[in-house]
């Protein structure tokens, strides 16, 4: 079946699913595939749960007249995808980077959401199968989309932006992550960089992005002006910058006011008069490194005409959560809750932050495992062990079999997983203390705050 023909059918079906167990009424069931499932053997069921349509790639399966046979199912839904970008013509905004991008792309939602109808990103769903399944959440009504990008391989980018086609572009750092997928620091860097490429191949500078704005807006990459690796790879591209040394070029100036613990930022716009007013933000985020995410949705906001007060507001209101950069208070002690996702460049932010941070209790850290880092986890684990040494912690505990290996202080504890950790904290609850958790998600930290 031609593209044409299946969106013809999704317009009068525009609810999507991938999951047997979730058929609204109605809804378009595409039958994917991963490691240990086979979804064609599930249309049936999709069907009598609900589903007007089930989209199969294996001919066995398209026993109905509700079946649609195609070629390969996860290629029709991204090609549905783009095509119902591109029928639509909503003005898009894409993010990726090597951290903060889901951070990022939630603030600046919650910025644009203060003038206009916004779609975004819900979760991280942002991979092959996700960024679609945003791109046909797009309604009419929406004024604008932000779509967040993930990568743990060469060719990620390319092949996401190659269905999202972003008339805006957000890369918010590369760092050191995913290096058993990229091979290397560099090859996180090209694979970034792809979003640049595209956008600077897509070029037009000049002409403003039509849509359902009320007012036209040039295409454009905002940009932090301070990271050296992304201004390397930024030439030819129409950039709006911000940063942290009130240059003149600078869109967007920030500067951290304190962090103990929440961050509080000034920032001002530049607008070429020398009388730039400067707006306090205290925030509900842990870490002085947010000040760029922060500064990256103020530049969006700004860019496309939302009150330089709402913005403030919105980033004052703006509530962490799914264990990113959270703060609680326990009976016992005070936490920071960061158990998302780790890896060398996150983990070092967070350390200096925590180790920088004023606080009147002692401080402890549970930090775990970061994975898929290849070839070179002894050594990035180690200098984590090194940093942790340099920062002087009261109190710090090691979850996970990457750190076994690794030269540390006699009085560093080590556990094997977090089960080993739970028991510890029943034997001897640690009480008095700020305590950093960070880990990447497998290792299963989020589990131990209610224990805390």
């Amino acid at each position: 079946m031609e593209i044409s023909e299946l969106y013809k059918i999704f317009t009068e079906h525009d609810v999507v699913t991938t999951d047997s167990r979730d058929c609204p009424e109605g809804s378009l069931f595409f039958a994917l595939k991963g490691e240990s499932f086979d979804g064609n053997k599930f249309a049936a069921m999709a069907l009598e749960k609900g589903c007007a349509y089930a989209v199969v790639d294996e001919k066995e399966y398209a026993n109905d007249p509700r079946c649609i046979l195609v070629d390969n199912c996860l290629d029709t839904l991204q090609q549905l995808a783009r095509y119902h970008r591109r029928t639509l013509g909503t003005p898009i905004i894409g993010i990726t980077g090597t951290n903060g991008k889901t951070t990022t792309k939630e603030l600046t939602a919650a910025v644009l959401s203060k003038r206009y109808n916004v779609l975004y990103t819900q979760g991280n769903f942002n991979n092959d199968i996700g960024v679609p399944k945003t791109l046909l959440r797009l309604k009419p009504t929406h004024d604008i989309a932000v779509v967040e990008m993930g990568a743990s391989h060469p060719g990620d980018i390319k092949k996401l932006v190659d269905i999202v086609e972003p008339d805006y572009a957000l890369i918010t750092n590369v760092g050191r992550a995913h290096l058993q997928g990229f091979g290397s620091f560099e090859g996180v860097i090209h694979t970034k960089g792809e979003l640049y490429d595209f956008m600077r191949e897509r070029g037009n500078w000049d002409a403003p992005v039509p849509g359902s704005l009320d007012f036209g807006r040039k295409r454009c990459v905002f940009i932090d002006a301070e990271n050296p690796y992304l201004v390397s790879i930024s030439e030819g591209l129409n950039l709006v910058r911000y940063g942290c040394t009130k240059a003149e070029e600078l869109w967007v100036n920030g500067v951290v006011n304190s962090c103990a613990p929440m961050l509080n930022f000034s920032w001002a716009h530049n607008d070429g008069s020398f009388s730039s007013v400067w707006h306090e933000t205290p925030t509900h985020l842990i870490g002085s490194y947010n000040i760029t995410n922060m500064l990256a949705a103020v530049s969006i906001g700004l860019y496309f005409n939302v009150d330089p007060d709402k913005i403030t507001d919105a980033l004052c209101e703006y509530m962490p959560s799914n264990n990113r950069s959270q703060f609680e208070k326990t009976a016992d002690n005070r936490l920071i809750v960061d158990a998302y996702n780790a890896n060398p460049t996150s983990m070092t932010a967070a350390l200096k932050n925590f180790g920088e941070m004023d606080a009147p209790l002692c401080k402890m850290c549970i930090i775990g495992d970061m994975k898929e880092l290849g070839e070179v986890s002894h050594e990035e684990h180690q200098k984590i062990i090194d940093l942790l040494s340099e920062l002087k912690i009261h109190n710090v505990w090691l979850v996970g079999s990457e750190f076994e290996h690794c030269n540390t202080p006699y009085n560093f504890r080590k556990f094997n997983n977090v089960e080993e950790v739970k028991e510890a904290i029943k034997a001897d609850k640690p009480q008095g203390y700020d305590i950093l958790i960070k880990g990447s998600n497998s290792t299963k930290l989020y589990e131990l705050p209610k224990l805390l």
